[in-house]
């Protein structure tokens, strides 16, 4: 990542969880936007797991807030500008405050909440663009930041995007992160779920099980394509 910066052509991060294979079959565009990103990393365990189970060399997960944290950290030390747009206004605030508190010389080149219109669209890459920013973190859920990132991408003219969802909020402190025992067992979905079970019940009961189920479904398919 350090090289794209420097390189300084726009590229686009993507993560992958469950969540996302399951969105990308229903959205043949979403599933061409994170295929062409040159840069994609597993976000959740399930991933991993779907990694074994189909016999794709995967060593490990890398959870986005952790590498959105790690990022700012050398963006400080390196002296890159980064650029939040996402989340409430109270997000974007507290995450901005935190993260100068956390990594002090960090350089915010410009923040702005996620609440906003078409028009403002326009506006808003320009302010970007004008920021010189080097990294660009998006506080959207998915498929809007894969959409957002994808489509204003050589507008921006940020080196680095890279949609961190709702790390905005966790940092800010608006929200709980699970505790490390739960994130080192693959849990923290369910953390998020009693959390929020009302909002959150269709993403992870239905969604979890219709993403093993697939997994199994391709698992199958590979081994009849093995035996032929």
């Amino acid at each position: 990542m350090e090289k794209i910066v420097a390189a300084g052509v726009p590229t686009q991060h993507v993560v992958l969880n469950a969540s996302k294979i399951n969105l990308m079959r229903e959205d043949p565009r979403l599933a061409e936007i994170v295929n062409a990103c040159p840069l994609v990393n597993a976000d959740g365990a399930s991933i991993v797991w779907a990694a074994r189970q189909l016999n794709v060399p995967l060593k490990e997960r890398v959870a986005g807030i952790d590498l959105f944290l790690r990022l700012v950290e050398v963006a400080a030390e390196k002296g890159y500008g980064i650029y939040l747009l996402g989340a409430k206004e109270e997000s974007v605030l507290g995450v901005r405050d935190e993260l100068k508190r956390r990594y002090p010389g960090l350089g915010i080149a410009g923040y702005r909440n996620g609440y906003f219109d078409e028009p403002d669209v326009p506006g808003i890459v320009a302010d970007i663009a004008a920021s010189g920013a080097d990294m660009l973190f998006l506080g959207f859920s998915s498929p809007k930041k894969e959409y957002s990132a994808h489509e204003h991408l050589e507008a921006l003219g940020v080196p680095f995007v890279m949609g961190v969802g709702g790390s905005f909020d966790v940092v800010a402190g608006v929200t709980s992160r699970a505790p490390k025992w739960m994130q080192d067992r693959g849990l923290e979905w369910l953390y998020r779920f009693v959390q929020e079970p009302g909002r959150l019940w269709r993403r992870y009961v239905v969604g979890n099980v219709s993403f093993v189920r697939y997994v199994c479904k391709c698992k199958n398919k590979s081994k009849k394509e093995v035996v032929q």
